[in-house]
């Protein structure tokens, strides 16, 4: 399994709970190199992200995964109900982890989107859509919700602006963060202190937002 495993640093005999973090699978829209932010715009797996899905089913099987959280975006929900078949798991939509709000860039190339990143700073409100930092203070509530939930073991589909952040945030001396991005359908594995790191470091008021 390829993963972020951190140990617990709580008190002797306190349950360590286990929070299961991954990108959804490849997605038509990864596929057309297209910005896809809004959840009524439903964007589906490719045939290779439910492969990608299904492998991902397969990494976690061994654990007792007990609740999966989802974005609202149907990939993410692709991606959580393929990896999760067969399995008696209640799944909750969670829109804190929807992927950053982009507004009239929804739909354009995501060169547009890179381009218009690169000449505003990260307080700057996408056009009709949410700023960087209001991202991450929104990641930081579905982490504090999804702390406050119950479960031992609990899968979050994500999306990779969401996931990167939160890894970083987690264990922000990792050396296992890929700089070319976090792939589709990888697991990272967390306890709930680094998960409780992650949530007060992201809704800090300096908090990056690249």
């Amino acid at each position: 399994m390829t993963s972020a495993v951190r140990a617990t640093g709580g008190p002797v005999g306190r349950p360590v709970r286990i929070f299961v973090f991954a990108r959804h699978a490849e997605s038509t829209a990864n596929v057309d190199g297209v910005v896809s932010s809004d959840p009524a715009r439903p964007v589906t797996l490719t045939e290779q992200g439910r492969a990608q899905a299904r492998a991902l089913g397969a990494q976690i099987s061994n654990l007792p995964v007990e609740r999966a959280v989802s974005s609202r975006l149907l990939r993410a929900q692709e991606t959580v109900r393929i990896a999760l078949s067969g399995r008696p798991v209640p799944v909750v939509t969670e829109p804190g982890f929807d992927e950053i709000q982009t507004g009239d860039l929804d739909g354009k190339p995501m060169q547009a989107y890179w381009e218009w990143l690169a000449q505003h700073a990260v307080g700057d409100p996408l056009p009709h859509g949410e700023s960087r930092h209001d991202a991450l203070y929104r990641y930081a509530g579905a982490l504090r919700r999804l702390l406050a939930g119950p479960g031992q073991v609990t899968l979050v589909v994500t999306h990779e602006y969401a996931l990167r952040h939160i890894a970083e945030a987690a264990a922000p001396d990792s050396w296992l963060w890929p700089d070319a991005g976090f792939a589709n359908a990888v697991p990272y594995l967390f306890d709930d202190d680094a998960v409780r790191r992650a949530a007060a470091s992201l809704a800090a008021p300096l908090a990056p937002a690249v």
